[in-house]
């Protein structure tokens, strides 16, 4: 059955939600989750690693599955079972069983992720035009939704387990109800090979991704303790960091695709990793409260098109299917998101908090650098 582009998008976007949503309702219960286990925060660390191992163990296997059954397939079997690993965190009583269940959930959190995007290139096809930051913006607003969910949650004394279980029947069924709405059928052509080693310009997209990840993984990672212990903000605005760039992220996402039709993407990674890098300069050169937050409002927006722009060019690969081309530069990106917090730290160790931004500021610069050797479509 064929539906109109919109009914398409719609039904995408909800993919995006359901993804956002359950991973910012397992990060807004980290804390109660990590207390009944009485992890220290060294020990919390080690376990919350087995997450990026699982989505990085996922991506080849999930680039090869949506090659061969297709993106509808995948994305409604991930959209199933993805809430409800969420499920199973909240019953983790031990450290092994907690560490074992959130390898799946990363695993079957990437598989999402990349099924999903596929799809959004496919519906990106039927528009003709970029539309594809505004799917990243949806998988923003859920994580604000599933922090104001969590937040509610903690406040009214619901346990981890029942505030999973009511997240993931609500999502569950929204998948079960939306995959009969998104694409039946990918774009690529019978002759592209399911594997086949990345061209040098999808080396480069995926090289761009990690620029910008290790950015972005910064953010997450390290904004409060900048805030808390270079800015030196009052306790109660340790985050405003974080809440400002979270802000421009989720909003410059939704302006993304206005901007990429008129301005072309190439110019518009020229443009985000300037941004990127003047935002953390400003927080390094001039660390008060109100210029690292305009300065974190900046990277925010730098970092905002970025991905979407790259999932969307290596998306068009014609050396390979969709599915495996993204798998392949978001290989290359997720390292960026894991390499980048823990080189904060080891630079911060070694000189200090404010060199060590100076250092992701440079790297968040590459994204300008290499976009000017990048062909684009």
């Amino acid at each position: 059955m064929n539906h109109q582009p919109r009914t398409y998008r719609f039904a995408v976007a909800a993919f995006f939600f359901i993804a956002g949503i359950c991973f910012a309702s397992w990060a807004s219960r980290i804390p109660d989750i990590s207390k009944a286990l009485h992890l220290s925060e060294g020990s919390l660390g080690a376990v919350l690693f087995a997450l990026p191992i699982g989505s990085m163990c996922s991506l080849p296997l999930s680039g090869w599955l949506v090659a061969k059954l297709g993106s509808r397939k995948v994305a409604t079997l991930s959209g199933l079972i993805y809430p409800s690993v969420l499920i199973c965190l909240g019953f983790c009583n031990t450290v092994p069983l907690l560490i074992t269940t959130l390898f799946f959930f990363g695993l079957f959190g990437n598989m999402m992720n990349i099924s999903v995007n596929t799809q959004a290139v496919g519906v990106e096809a039927l528009y003709g035009r970029s539309i594809m930051a505004t799917f990243h913006g949806v998988w923003s607003l859920a994580g604000f939704s599933g922090a104001a969910v969590g937040t509610l949650m903690i406040a009214r004394g619901f346990d981890p387990n029942q505030h999973f279980i009511g997240i993931a029947a609500v999502m569950m069924s929204l998948a079960l109800y939306t995959q009969q709405y998104i694409l039946r059928s990918d774009n690529s052509s019978p002759d592209q090979p399911i594997f086949a080693k990345p061209d040098a310009n999808l080396l480069k997209l995926g090289l761009i991704a990690f620029c910008c990840m290790a950015a972005e993984g910064t953010m997450f990672d390290w904004s409060g303790i900048y805030f808390q212990k270079v800015v030196e903000a009052p306790k109660n605005l340790t985050t405003l960091g974080y809440a400002a760039f979270m802000s421009t992220m989720a909003g410059g996402r939704f302006l993304g695709d206005r901007l990429v039709t008129r301005f072309g993407r190439k110019k518009i990674l020229l443009g985000s990793g300037s941004v990127i890098a003047t935002g953390l300069l400003t927080a390094v050169i001039f660390p008060s409260l109100v210029t690292a937050t305009a300065g974190f409002l900046l990277v925010g927006i730098g970092v905002s098109s970025v991905v979407p722009v790259v999932y969307s060019e290596a998306g068009k690969s014609t050396t390979m299917s969709a599915g495996v081309a993204l798998a392949a530069v978001s290989s290359i990106g997720f390292l960026g998101f894991l390499i980048g917090p823990p080189l904060i730290g080891f630079i911060a160790e070694l000189f200090s908090l404010r060199t060590s931004f100076a250092v992701i500021a440079l790297l968040g610069f590459g994204t300008t650098l290499l976009a000017r050797i990048t062909k684009f479509s």
